[in-house]
């Protein structure tokens, strides 16, 4: 083997058992359920905490950090769209996936207690997840950035009777109460996260690939892409819509299939639907994640 293949043999398995001893950037602070999930998969890395998922992306396409962990959908409360916009305009792959139990905690100062708490504070995807919680106690709600954010904010103004909703790791860092715990309204409740990089994997024997497309103005157009992977028995997992911004009522669609865009089934499906698409764009292949709880 040639020493630029070692290199790159070396950087993928590094890569892929989660030993990655580089920067690694996530958005929220420290103590947000990205960060948990990051720690999970890279535990031998120097994590980058962003306020934005913007500010993700365009860290790893300045180099600030060697890769990042971004959420993309939630088993409860769907997709993280806002992902799937940015998606579409980086340089940047999918180079992987993780999923993750969420378990929300009603978060508090010192001293206070549950029966006192007449509002809160977290990230909205968390304030939905909780929304039978948040009814039945009859909170009222606030948006933060982030959940860890909303933990650090009430710590920080010492808010009285006010809550966030957020993780025990975010509890523990930033000492605070944990006033109940196991608050969602879904014991299911798990998000799964990309990896983005500008690493590409190769194929595991388990892999998935997520690709965008829209489709030609014509009848049946989408249907002539769906058939290509169906020809094939190529099952897809996810298949998302999302508006284009410049054109009303026209649609990029998101589609994860089982596969490696190396194999030779999905090569093939590959380059017949790219003849019937008005754009494609290959995201990237990874390994598929293993999650269990459902």
């Amino acid at each position: 083997m040639e020493n630029k293949q070692l290199r790159q043999y070396i950087k993928e398995e590094v890569f892929r058992s989660g030993q990655l001893l580089d920067r690694v950037a996530f958005q929220g602070e420290p103590g947000a359920f990205s960060e948990i999930a990051t720690i999970t998969r890279f535990q031998n890395s120097g994590l980058v905490p962003m306020k934005t998922l913007h500010e993700v992306f365009d860290g790893l396409e300045r180099g600030i950090a060697k890769c990042g962990v971004v959420p993309i959908e939630n088993s409860t409360e769907g997709s993280v769209n806002e992902t799937y916009d940015l998606l579409l305009h980086t340089n940047l792959t999918v180079s992987g996936e993780i999923y993750l139990r969420i378990i929300h905690c009603l978060i508090g100062n010192r001293g206070e207690t549950k029966e006192e708490i007449k509002s809160v504070y977290s990230h909205p995807q968390a304030l939905a997840q909780c929304r039978n919680y948040i009814r039945r106690r009859g909170l009222l709600t606030n948006e933060a950035y982030d959940t860890a954010g909303a933990v650090k904010l009430i710590k920080q103004h010492r808010k009285m009777n006010v809550a966030a909703i957020a993780s025990k790791r975010a509890a523990e860092l930033y000492d605070m109460e944990i006033l109940e715990e196991g608050i969602e309204d879904s014991k299911n409740n798990f998000t799964r996260f990309l990896v983005i990089s500008g690493i590409q994997t190769e194929p595991t024997g388990h892999d998935g690939t997520s690709i965008i497309f829209s489709v030609k103005h014509a009848p049946g157009a989408l249907y002539g892409i769906l058939e290509e992977f169906a020809a094939r028995r190529i099952n897809l997992s996810k298949i998302e819509s999302r508006p284009k911004k410049q054109t009303p009522w026209e649609y990029f669609f998101y589609v994860d299939f089982e596969g490696h865009v190396k194999d030779e089934l999905v090569k093939e499906a590959i380059i017949a639907i790219g003849q019937k698409t008005a754009f494609i764009k290959i995201l990237g292949s990874y390994a598929k994640a293993s999650y269990s709880g459902f």
